[in-house]
């Protein structure tokens, strides 16, 4: 009888590994703690890759997977590769030298959206031949920038434009769109997008809504400069309510001293616009300092009317001087004073990592005059410490708002920001967990893009996927050294393919620029 039951029991084993499903892959993922992007739990799931797709995820019990190369993720955290939103990445995409995006790439980062702020390499379809031809370590997802378009039009003079310049910018809309744009961003806050009005923008986002596109918006007013935060806020809802297309506040803030703590008015707002049928999101980067240049952050915009060189003029001309300085005052009060603003980036080096009030003391003259002095040498980025922890958790904490780095040079948010959220906000502070994170990061972005198959860790969806060690995740760079790689991430698979392994770039350039 014992020999009879062997011999069934031999056959039932043999016959159910027979009968098992096989499957042909070029990577398996096991052991690890899975996070599929969607999901409030994790799982200890396998994941098979075959080519740029996922070919498996489940119980590998129940297949025969036959895997060129296994990864033993025992211990680390699997996830859908992170979706940056806002990312200033092109400036380093267009160069092959820079290519690598290894800044945004080392923080588990594997697609990029670009264009951002109004603000994108024109024309669209050049830039995309140039990075597949020279190739890119992420992949990208092109905006194309309302400045950019108002400047091929307008040039940068402070006017309405005619119904004739609308029907022209309409038209190079189409075009970018055609060429493979997502849709468009503005830079309202920034010359020359500043000097447009809410009819002529959302005369242009009605071009980019029949092509099912996306608007993307640096408002008008993060502080008090001009309408003022929440009308700026408004003023977003309203473009979308018109306009027809979903809504997306870049780097949402309260930025400086006169607006902290509206945070949970603005909430207010858009969760009533969403209730009313229009889609509006935004994106955070978890930092309480922001980034810019100096001229954006505290020049009156009204004197840069004209271009390149107008500031000056009309700076040297004693009839405006004195309105110049005197605004200017206004404004590095707005951002919490020039003890508040660090010198980030210039070409003087005796500038960089001194604040403002240090700049003008070393240089025996007041802030604001300060302010022109430096830049008289160049381009000088500041880092503007002027925000609450309260609106930022505030912000963090609600389902619609994702991850960003807004990946600016100068400030760390560009190495750093996705291992931050993670080690600080999550395991430390513990205002958000594990899988707010990762599905903010990952799905929720890919849906606010319209990314297609990106974004969840799931079959016939491509491969791009991160491992990270739950226990050394986080960002190095900090103000006074911006430039450090963030630690912590042991893989990632992009379109199918190892770009990092363990911890090491694999140089291969795996990135691709997404059609929408």
């Amino acid at each position: 009888m014992n020999y009879r039951i062997h011999i069934l029991t031999t056959f039932l084993f043999l016959f159910s590994s027979c009968s098992k499903k096989k499957i042909e892959a070029d990577i398996l993922i096991q052991n690890g703690t899975v996070y599929n992007g969607i999901d409030k739990t994790s799982t200890n799931n396998s994941i098979g890759i075959k080519d740029d797709k996922i070919v498996f995820i489940g119980d590998e019990n129940s297949v025969s997977i036959n895997a060129k190369k296994t990864i033993d993720a025992k211990g680390l955290i699997v996830s859908p590769g992170f979706i940056d939103p806002h990312t200033h990445a092109d400036r380093d995409l267009k160069d092959p030298k820079n290519s690598h995006n290894k800044p945004f790439l080392f923080q588990g980062i594997t697609t990029v959206v670009t264009g951002n702020d109004g603000d994108s390499f024109y024309p669209t379809s050049k830039y995309i031949d140039l990075y597949n031809q020279h190739g890119i370590g992420t992949n990208a997802v092109p905006l194309v920038g309302h400045g950019t378009v108002r400047k091929q039009v307008m040039g940068k003079s402070d006017r309405k434009a005619t119904d004739e310049e609308i029907i022209k910018m309409q038209n190079l809309i189409q075009q970018e769109m055609d060429a493979g744009a997502f849709g468009i961003s503005t830079g309202l806050f920034y010359s020359p997008g500043s000097y447009s009005n809410t009819e002529e923008v959302i005369a242009l986002a009605k071009a980019v809504a029949k092509n099912d596109g996306i608007y993307d918006t640096h408002l008008r007013d993060e502080s008090s400069y001009t309408v003022g935060l929440i009308p700026a806020i408004e003023e977003a809802i309203e473009i979308g309510r018109q306009a027809k297309l979903p809504i997306h506040i870049s780097h949402i803030k309260c930025l400086g001293v006169d607006v902290w703590h509206q945070s949970k008015d603005i909430v207010k707002a858009i969760e009533n616009a969403q209730e009313e049928g229009v889609q509006v999101t935004a994106n955070q980067y978890p930092y309480d300092a922001s980034a810019t240049g100096l001229k954006s952050a505290v020049a009156p915009r009204w004197a840069e009317s004209g271009g390149k060189d107008s500031l000056f003029i009309r700076y040297n001309n004693p009839k405006l001087k004195q309105r110049i300085l005197v605004d200017t005052k206004k404004n590095i009060t707005r951002r919490g004073g020039p003890e508040k603003l660090l010198i980030v980036k210039s070409k003087e080096p005796k500038f960089v990592g001194k604040n403002l009030l240090e700049v003008s003391k070393m240089l025996n003259v007041s802030p604001e005059i300060a302010v022109f002095e430096t830049l008289k040498t160049g381009y000088i980025r500041v880092a503007s410490f002027n925000m609450n922890p309260d609106d930022i958790h505030t912000f963090m904490k609600q389902d619609w708002v994702v991850t960003g780095s807004d990946g600016n040079t100068g400030h760390p948010r560009k190495y750093g920001s996705f291992p931050r959220k993670y080690n600080k906000y999550v395991q430390q502070e513990k205002v958000i967990d594990v899988a707010s994170f990762i599905n903010g990061s990952t799905s929720k972005t890919a849906e606010i893009f319209k990314i297609k198959n990106r974004g969840k860790l799931k079959e016939g969806y491509y491969a791009d996927i991160i491992i990270f060690n739950p226990k050394t995740f986080k960002d190095v760079a900090d103000y006074t050294d911006a430039f450090q790689l963030s630690e912590g991430l042991e893989y990632s698979i992009i379109n199918g393919k190892l770009s990092v392994e363990n911890r090491k770039f694999t140089k291969q350039l795996n990135g691709k620029v997404l059609k929408k």
